[in-house]
């Protein structure tokens, strides 16, 4: 397969959750004559708005990529993504834009800035028969085994999941050979930092306005809409707890408090990933999230593609 020949610069945000991404991006669209493409792996969904934290009031006239795709209910997997990213990617520079990253899914991320080339894997329903004989702790055991790094919690909260992801990481360890590199990035890595407390504190308020301004709504209206409790369960943190609470599995304030801290957790696990990417050899810039977003990022960018 060969890629168009396209402009080889993109500028990636990226950052924990509620570190102000999108604000950002769309700055450096503004100024820079950029489109973005979203590196999230629930806002390709279609009404799943305020639970997947699309913000689409941000963006004013900035076009924007991988956002409302997909009817709620759908599967999206990191190969799917890496496919339309690189199809947006060739679409943007051949109009002449710069294409900008923005998210926190740091397998997405991953898929975009690191090079590889990911591999369709088919069920292999020999694998899913063994599989099927193992209980949920030996599926968890098998997938940490293949993949040690895993950082996708979810694929170890739903057996179906579980059993998927264990089909594609054998798949991609069978074809890692024979998947031929991507084309090369000049790509400017942004990465917005916060002090800890400040960072918790940030993703507090931002869970009490989601709560006042229509998160319930939105669950309760996808669920009447006919997906399962348990496929709400599978797109994340938000739709899970909220869910738990509709179905009277807990009060109000007990889900605020206990999705307030399993956010603040998965930030950690943010954290973690994108120091993983910086390990793997992605040069991350850091900017301070409290300071001048704009102003930093605009003197790395500069640096990085000045001619």
């Amino acid at each position: 397969m060969t890629e168009p020949c396209v402009d080889p610069r993109l500028i990636a945000v990226l950052g924990p959750t509620a570190s102000g991404k999108t604000r950002l991006a769309v700055a450096l669209a503004m100024e820079f004559a950029g489109e973005i493409i979203s590196a999230d792996s629930r806002q390709v969904f279609r009404g799943m708005d305020i639970g997947s934290g699309k913000d689409l009031h941000e963006y004013g006239q900035v076009p924007y990529h991988l956002i409302d795709i997909l009817d709620a209910g759908s599967e999206f997997s990191v190969f799917d993504f890496q496919r339309r990213f690189l199809k947006a990617r060739a679409e943007i520079s051949e109009r002449g834009a710069v294409p900008i990253i923005c998210g926190g899914s740091g397998m997405y991320l991953d898929a975009a800035l690191r090079g590889y080339r990911m591999v369709e894997v088919p069920y292999d329903e020999a694998l899913r028969a063994r599989l099927a004989m193992k209980t949920d702790s030996e599926l968890v055991e098998e997938l940490q085994r293949l993949k040690p790094d895993q950082h996708n919690s979810t694929d170890i909260l739903d057996r179906e999941r579980t059993v998927r992801a264990i089909e594609i990481a054998r798949g991609e360890a069978e074809n890692r050979l024979a998947c031929e590199p991507l084309p090369s990035l000049q790509s400017s890595v942004l990465g917005i930092h916060w002090e800890r407390e400040a960072l918790r504190e940030r993703i507090t308020v931002r869970l009490r306005d989601r709560l006042d301004n229509g998160m319930v709504e939105e669950v309760q209206r996808l669920y009447d809409s006919g997906i399962a409790w348990e496929r709400l369960d599978y797109y994340g943190l938000e739709y899970r707890y909220v869910g738990a609470y509709l179905r009277g599995d807990m009060k109000k304030n007990d889900m605020f408090q206990r999705l307030n801290s399993a956010i603040h957790n998965f930030a950690k696990r943010q954290g973690n990933w994108f120091r993983r990417m910086e390990r793997h050899g992605i040069t991350i810039n850091w900017i301070e999230g409290g300071g001048d977003q704009l102003a930093q990022a605009r003197k790395i960018i500069q640096n990085k593609f000045k001619s």
